[in-house]
């Protein structure tokens, strides 16, 4: 029988709904797509419910259409400014030693690493397991099983403005949708494309969307630290149109068309036409020009990058590099310039283990739609495995492993 799972991105440039069908071997098939302008939201934050709720809706009906049939719930992914994050650990007594650790031991450490002061205007988004510890052994990855008689864990925990989840709960709800959970946007994008042998060594993840950039520094398979920064692609289209005295729907027009993150790779003598204000006639430009003002903006979101990897004590320990995404990840010569500026090996990360309607969403910018799908049915296929009363541990252990083999771990 398949399960349907609806994924919805509310971006500031762009609202993506995707709908997939999780088949009998438990692989994905993208069924329904529905993207369109986004309205209403500035740095991904909601400005004005009425507008972004409208958008969602279409978006959704859109989706609907292609799909056959109606949605009723659906993973949002939630980003914007007032994100933030922090780690914190988690310690319970197992016992005498004569027991294995088992789930309600790992849910007993998580609530002591829960322990941490957050504001009343503050809502916990996500609490991840990171790392184990048990009995001093450190790198342990499923306790689940093993003996012993201390349990610690290491969690990430991400937090978000309360006023703010409420406001994006609200306008999805109004197209009588309930919101299954809410998903950090740059975590749905890893899950969509990194690789196991990646965030097994150690990877930095850069989602740059059009209000914000996200960052996600992965180790030892995990997640280890996420952060926003209120920077995007709509402020190299802002450059522009100052620089150029042009208006935006222009500026991010020749940002598509003839932009580039290397002024040095543009001859000086190329020139190309925009139309000015105060001027109805076209004016001439050096294209080197455009690249001046997009290689600066460029240049100083990866030195914010740059200087949160040195600060969180990553730096020289990313052997598999950055993964560049979102929607500027397209911007030419952006690879090279972030190797660049960060000493690392930079690729251009593509949605990827998907089947289905694919062809729309085969794009960076789709990176945290698509990830929203995989954990979505990451998700169902967890809660679909529910533990046997009575106990065949090995059995059920066994069950779960076998699942990794088709579930993206996050």
């Amino acid at each position: 029988m398949e399960r349907t799972i609806v994924g919805i991105d509310v971006g500031t440039t762009k609202i993506c709904t995707l709908v997939g069908e999780i088949g009998e071997n438990d692989s994905l098939r993208v069924t329904g797509v529905g993207v369109v302008p986004s309205r209403g939201l500035r740095k991904g934050v909601i400005t004005d419910v009425e507008e972004a709720a409208a958008a969602i809706a279409e978006s959704v009906q859109k989706a609907e259409r292609v799909a056959g049939h109606t949605i009723t719930r659906a993973y949002v992914g939630v980003g914007g400014s007032h994100i933030s994050s922090q780690n914190n650990r988690g310690m319970v007594a197992i016992g005498k030693g004569d027991r294995p650790v088992d789930h309600d031991d790992i849910d007993r450490a998580m609530e002591a690493a829960l322990a941490v002061p957050v504001p009343h205007n503050r809502r916990i988004i996500h609490s991840i397991a990171r790392e184990f510890v048990l009995d001093g052994q450190d790198g342990v990855r499923n306790p689940i099983g093993l003996l012993g008689f201390r349990l610690e864990v290491e969690a990430h925990i991400v937090t978000g403005a309360v006023t703010s989840i409420q406001n994006l709960v609200r306008c999805v709800e109004m197209s009588q949708i309930e919101v299954a959970a809410l998903v950090l946007q740059p975590l749905a994008s890893a899950d969509a494309v990194l690789t196991d042998e990646e965030k097994d060594l150690g990877v930095a993840l850069v989602d740059i969307g059009g209000g914000t950039t996200d960052l996600a520094l992965y180790s030892h398979g995990s997640i280890w630290e996420t952060q926003v920064y209120a920077v995007g692609g709509n402020h190299l289209t802002n450059d522009i149109a100052v620089g150029l005295r042009a208006p935006m729907a222009t500026a991010e027009d020749i940002k598509i068309r003839y932009a580039t993150a290397l002024p040095e790779t543009v001859d000086a003598r190329e020139m190309i036409e925009v139309t000015t204000f105060g001027d109805e006639a076209l004016s001439t430009i050096s294209r080197r020009q455009l690249a001046q003002i997009v290689a600066c903006r460029t240049e100083e979101m990866f030195e914010l990058i740059a200087k949160e990897i040195q600060r969180s004590g990553f730096e020289g320990l990313l052997p598999a590099g950055v993964v560049v995404t979102g929607g500027t990840a397209g911007l030419s010569d952006l690879k090279e310039l972030a190797a660049d500026t960060l000493q690392l090996p930079v690729r251009v990360g593509m949605p990827r283990r998907l089947r289905g309607l694919v062809e729309t969403i085969s794009s960076p910018a789709y990176a945290t739609s698509v990830g929203l799908l995989l954990w979505g049915a990451r998700e169902e296929l967890r809660q679909s495995a529910s533990p046997i009363p009575g106990g065949s541990r090995a059995w059920y252990t066994s069950l779960l492993e076998w699942l990794k083999v088709f579930i993206p771990r996050g």
